[in-house]
């Protein structure tokens, strides 16, 4: 196996999961009304103030860094490094 078949085949296993982890998130859509602005703000709560150590913030820290990879597997591949 040439290193770039490695390359694509871990790029392969990176795209499944952060489809994975996308998936298992909550939606975060309020609708028109939470665009502009209408509805309750929640930047004062417990709950939001403490989100990075709850499973959601674990999934969108899992997502950021799975995307950084992505990124940089998908420029890899497509450069002349390899």
């Amino acid at each position: 196996m040439s290193t770039k078949e490695i390359v694509e085949i871990v790029f392969v296993i990176v795209c499944i999961v952060l489809t994975i982890v996308v998936m298992m998130q909550e939606s975060k859509n309020q609708g028109l009304g939470g665009a502009l602005g209408g509805g309750m703000s929640n930047n004062d709560t417990y709950w939001s103030k403490n989100k990075k150590h709850s499973l959601e913030g674990r999934l969108a820290m899992i997502t950021r860094i799975t995307a950084v990879i992505m990124i940089i597997l998908a420029i890899l591949i497509n450069s002349k490094f390899l």
